[in-house]
Order: structure tokens, then sequence, then C-alpha cells
């Protein structure tokens, strides 16, 4: 296995920070114990690697994620030479990294760094450290002739000073000149290695509101703080009379206008609230600010909107913002969404993967279980119906799903509401109507309204007769059908959707009832219940059943076990199914102890290829050393993967106490038995939990099914809540 890679430059300005995020996310996605490497630094803050520790919950102690500072790093040159710099380098590497599976080495900027033949001493360093070398060179301004030949001598000057090179990457590249430019490099006489030609990506270059305020010391009259994430693309400057500054407007623009100038303020901001277009912000110059009762419009007309003021003129104001680039770093999340889905988008990551020669780890860290997630629902697109197509976190999800192409998206809701609410959160979306075609073979999403779609009529005919035995009439379903919960359900159940997520601002019984009344179970269920997928600190562990189940008896619980066990195995966890109990063994007696040895018995009796072990308690379940005392010689105590609780109450709690006290991510929860995926969301879902909970769902409609149960006994529980079935059908 290549230990590390070397992602290195020839210049500046080649935005490698995408393709280091892109490699380190490959990284992750395959080993445990992942490390990092920057052989020269600047003083200040790394931004980077900043973002690679938040990101990716890198526990390596940040000082050893160094080698020295450029100017230690030329003094040491000048005094002693390069070898002896060299040397001290590749001491401070090894001393780093030993122990981690794979070491991610970010190369040196050429920025200021008052080094000598730069190239050549990261082509050195990579050969001494015994990493694997990817360049990237820079595209930018540059016509796809340009791009061919840097691209063709940079790889020259890396394979002639010994250097192996695994891939060629140009960036920043115009995007009319992206696909002459690969054109070129494929042709005649292509190199040995792979070559990939990405697009110059507006989103990453372009600064944020809060760049903006930064780099002015601008003071924020108006707006929220998470406006200050949004994007600005442009700057256009106010000076003209409204008739002729509205059509300079431009989506995601900063405008930049006298302070006394009160009417394009509010023509700004009532064009923003229009959706046509769109706007960053405003920025108001000359210490000049409209009067009382217009700030109290402009706040009416666009809520959360910043309306910043400087003191200084427009001039000097342009000209500082002129020069300002987007960077990544950890307070721009959203950012790093844009570059990974960029660099997934135009390279080819499972070649790149092979020919880094990174085989997947053995264990199933938290890191690697989303990033297969992603990797998985990838691979076969779905599409996926989210009702709550107005809600912010929804909304932050969806432009991640996009971005990251993981699967195609209904939102639902009237197209200019949504459009106006992603437009108010800064939020790149471009979502098509409802009898609009995409365009590409990227992710797409479109929004429908169920209060005036055409399928409206269709759903309340097929609901209707499903519920006829309700006495539910056409009339009735008419107006059951223009629910959200109902409309994205019957749109799983028609085939127009490949399945639901729902409940970031519903209840569960809202959420689920509707699948529970028209998708229903699998033939061959026997229950309906959930895992949740607790993403430990060194590994993943599947609970269930903790939200549907209240006191399942032995033939449930069983069937529970069994269904675990599946869902773990189809999301890349290894089965060892521990039912819990008060007692370990033969140790304990009474109903309850009984119950799970009964269920026990049955799954064996069942599945005969699985390994269970019930009753166990959970620190036997979990810990070898405790299981070596009170269970020695099993195979499943001390290293379960599959955690099955004995009811509801036991479950439900042990869930919350473990995501809180131990900080688990936990992901669910996920349904199982339905004859097409729906999954509810926590009202309190973060924007990660519901992208995960999305790829899950995306995941098993690639299967067909999302698993065996039925409703006959089942409770939801919302939040610790019981909540009561539908009737059993």
């Amino acid at each position: 296995m290549t230990r590390s890679v070397y992602v290195t430059g020839i210049g500046r300005g080649d935005g490698r920070q995408v393709v280091e995020l892109g490699v380190m996310e490959l990284l992750t996605s395959r080993v445990d114990r992942v490390g990092v490497f920057r052989p020269l630094v600047h003083d200040g803050p790394d931004r980077l690697y900043e973002l690679l520790r938040s990101r990716y919950r890198l526990t390596q102690p940040t000082e050893t994620a160094y080698g020295m500072s450029y100017e230690e790093a030329a003094a040491l040159q000048a005094e002693r030479g390069e070898d002896e710099l060299v040397s001290r380098l590749v001491e401070r590497f090894h001393s780093a990294t030993d122990g981690y599976d794979a070491v991610l080495v970010l190369g040196t900027d050429y920025a200021d760094t008052q080094l000598p033949a730069e190239l050549a001493l990261n082509a050195r360093l990579a050969n001494e450290f015994g990493a694997s070398v990817l360049p990237v060179v820079s595209g930018k301004d540059q016509g796809a002739d340009s791009v061919a030949s840097e691209v063709r001598n940079a790889h020259h000057a890396f394979t002639s000073l010994g250097c192996h090179v695994v891939a060629m990457i140009a960036n920043r590249v115009r995007t009319a000149e992206r696909d002459e430019a690969a054109r070129l490099l494929t042709e005649g006489t292509p190199l040995p290695e792979p070559v990939y030609v990405l697009p110059e990506e507006p989103a990453l270059s372009a600064p944020t509101v809060a760049q903006v305020r930064d780099k002015l010391g601008a003071e924020m009259l108006l707006g929220e703080p998470a406006a200050l994430a949004r994007d600005v693309r442009d700057f256009v400057f106010g000076g003209a009379h409204l008739p002729v500054f509205l059509p300079a407007l431009t989506e995601g623009c900063m405008v930049i206008t006298p302070g006394d100038r009160a009417d394009l303020v509010v023509g700004a901001l009532a064009s923003h609230a229009a959706g046509s277009p769109a706007i960053a912000g405003v920025v108001l110059t000359l210490g000049e600010r409209p009067g009382p009762e217009t700030m109290a419009l402009a706040a009416r007309l666009a809520p959360g909107t910043p309306v910043l003021g400087v003191s200084g003129g427009s001039f000097p104001t342009a000209a500082e913002l002129l020069t300002l680039e987007g960077r990544l770093t950890a307070a721009t999340p959203r950012k790093a969404e844009v570059a990974l889905g960029l660099f997934e988008h135009h390279v080819d990551t499972g070649r790149l993967t092979e020919r880094l020669a990174v085989a997947r780890g053995e264990r199933v860290t938290p890191m690697m279980f989303e990033n297969q997630l992603v990797e998985r629902s990838r691979a076969h697109r779905r599409h996926i119906v989210l009702p709550e197509g107005t809600e912010e976190r929804v909304l932050r999800a969806a432009e991640v799903l996009l971005r990251r192409n993981i699967c195609d998206l209904t939102l639902l809701g009237e197209h200019t509401a949504v459009r106006r609410r992603a437009a108010e959160l800064g939020i790149d979306l471009t979502l098509l109507a409802e009898d609009e075609l995409p365009a590409t073979t990227q992710a797409s999403a479109r929004t429908v309204d169920p209060q005036t779609s055409p399928l409206r009529e269709r759903f309340a005919e097929s609901y209707a007769k499903l519920r006829s035995h309700k006495g539910v009439t056409v009339e009735l379903a008419h107006d059951i059908v223009a629910d959200v919960s109902y409309f994205g359900t019957l749109m799983v159940h028609e085939g127009l959707a490949d399945g639901m997520v729902s409940g970031a601002a519903h209840s569960t019984a809202a959420t689920v009832r509707p699948a529970f009344e028209v998708i229903r179970t699998s033939p061959d269920a026997a229950i309906v219940s959930s895992v949740f997928f607790m993403c430990l600190a060194d590994r993943v562990l599947v609970y269930g059943d903790c939200a549907v189940n209240p006191d399942p008896n032995a033939e449930q619980l069983a069937d529970i076990a069994v269904q675990s066990a599946t869902t773990a195995a189809r999301f890349g966890v290894e089965p060892r199914i521990a039912l819990l109990s008060y007692s370990t063994g033969t140790s304990g007696s009474g109903a309850d102890v009984d119950k799970v040895r009964e269920a026990t018995a049955l799954v064996r009796e069942r599945r005969p290829d699985l390994l269970v072990e019930g009753p166990i308690q959970y620190d036997a379940a979990v810990e070898p050393s405790v299981a070596a005392t009170k269970l020695p010689g099993s195979q499943v105590a001390g290293r379960a993967t599959v955690l099955v609780f004995p009811d509801l109450n036991t479950g439900n709690n042990t869930y919350k106490a473990v995501q809180r006290s131990a900080g688990a991510v936990a992901v669910g929860p996920v349904l199982q038995g339905l004859r097409k995926p729906v999954n509810d969301l926590s009202r309190g879902a973060l924007v990660s939990d519901i992208v995960n909970t999305v790829a899950i769902t995306a995941v098993q409609a690639q299967d067909g099914t999302a698993q065996h149960g039925t409703v006959q006994h089942g409770t939801v529980v919302q939040d610790g809540t019981a909540v009561p079935p539908p009737e059993a059908e």
C-alpha cells in the first residue's frame, strides 16, 4: 500500500486545496488513521489544516502536522545547505507520521518562501518520504493549448526527478476550455498516468459576505448572522437611477452604493424579495445611512439579508474588494462541499484510489461509514422526495446532496416560495419546475406543489382506492393528498420517487402514518422495526429497536435481530448480534430474561449463519475484558456490532444516553419493513443528519426494498414520546 501521497503544484494560484480535500476524502473513506504533514508552513493559522482537522475529526496533535517554518527553512538551507534541510524534514516526517495507515502531504505554496528551485525541493521531499506525487497545474486564465503544455511540462519535470506520479490534475480551467484541454491531453501521445481537468468553479473563488465584512471592517446594520455565509459572486455599484440600476443586478451580487441612495437600497432588496435576482447583500458607503423608516422597510422587504455600512467612499471600497477571493476554511463548510462535488464529478475517484493503492481497512469507522454511504448512493443514483421543501436545514442538505451527486431530489412546495427561501439563505440551488426536464447527467432538483400539481387528482383516486375499506372517498382523498407527507408518500408508491425522508418539521406520526397506510409492509414481513447507526469515535454500532416497538415478544424480538443484522451488513458493518438483557448467559431468570433467551434460540434456528449471543449485558457485549470473564469463548461477547434491546424504554434511553454522554453521532431511525423506503428525521436533526439519512434511503432504494416488517404491534416514537400507529392493515 502507498503510505503517503504528496500533493504539490508548480506555482501559485492553482487552487490545489480542492485536490487536497478530495484526496483526504478518499483516504479517510478507506482507512482508519490518516495523518497530515505539511513540511513547510507560514506563520499564522493554517486554514486548510484546520479545515481537515475539523471535517475529518483528526486526533493528530497539531504540532506533529508541521515540519518547520519557511523562515527557519530558508535560514537552514542558506547556512548548511539543502541536504541538511531535507534531512531534518525527513526526520520530522517519520517521527510525526509513524503509526498512521496513510498520510496526506501538503506541498509548498510558492508564496514568498525565499526558497530557490521549489519544484525540485518538493520532488526530492516526496522521494525521501516514499510518497507518490499528485501534481496540480493551474489553468487559470489560460487557453486549452497552454493548459495541455503546462501539464506535460510538469509531468516531465517530476518524472525526470524520479517521482512516482499517480495522476496529473489541471485545475481552474475556463469552463469553455475544459473539454478541449482534456482532448488535447488524451490525443496524440497521452501521458502514461491519468489526467483530470477541473473547471473554474465560481462558488469557490467567490468570497463570502463575512469575508467582505472583515476585509472592509464594516458594521452590520441589518441581517442575520447565518446570511454572512452567502457567496458574493459579483459586485454591482449603484449610482444610476433605479430603472437603469435594477437590470444591472445579478444573482448573488453585492450591491455597493452611497448610503444616501435610499431608492437603490429599497429597490435592490425588493428585487431580492421577488427572487429576481437574489442578491448577497448591500454595502452602504460614505458613512451615510437611510432614515429609520427606510431601514425598517428594508428589514421587512428582505429579512435576514445583510446590509453593511462603511465610512469610505465607493471607489476605495471597490479597490479593496475586487481582488478578494474565497477560501476553503473550517468556517466555510459549504465551500468544502462545493470543492468535493467538483473533485468527485471530474476525477475518476475509483481509479485514483486504485493507483494510490489504499486498501480498505477491516474496521468500519464513523468517517468510513459516512463516506461509504456517499459512494454507494452515488454509484446508482436514486430519486428521493423531501416534503419539507422550505425548511432551512432541508434546503442546506439539498445543496450538499446535489453538489456531491448523491441523488436526484423533489422538494415539495410552491416553486417561487422554495426558490425565494433558498435565495434568502444564500443557498445555491438550481430548481426545476415540475414540468421541466434536467439538462445534464448531474443530480438535479425539482419542485412540486401538492396544491396545484396535476398529480393531485391521480393521487386522490389512488389513495381512495387503497383506503376505500375505511370509507375514504375521492372527494375526501383530494384534501388528504394535498398534505405534503401524503403527497410524498404517494410519489414513492406510484414509482415517481424511490424513497422519502421527512420529519425535520413534522412529527414522526405525520411522516410514518402515510407510509403505513400507502406503502405498507413487505410480503415476508413479520414486524416493522428500526435501527440507529451509532457512530462512536472508533467504530459504528447498530442499535435496534429504539423507535418503533414498545414491548416486542420473543418472536418479534428475533425478527428485529435478523432485520437489524441484514441492515448492518447492507451498510458495511459485519453483524455480530447481542440480544441484551440485565443478565448474561444463564446467570439470571424471570420473564424478561426468558423472552430474550427464547428470541436468541429463534434467531439461531432461523439464521444459523448469523453470530448471535443472548441474553447478554451491554458491557459483556462490547468490552472484551468483561466478556472474557462473563462469557469466555463467545464469538460475539466483547465484539458485538448489532445490539438488540428488549424493549423500547431500554433502547430509546440507551441510544440517547450514548449519543449525549459519549458524543456519538446517531444516524436514524432507519425503518425496516416497508415495501419502499421511507425514513423519519428527528425535529432536531442537523444538516449532516439529513444528508446521511437521505443517503441511507437512497441505498435502501437501490435494493428495491426497505426491509421486513408489519405494524400490528408498532408504536412510533418522536423524541421519546410514543405515538400510536394507525389501525392495522
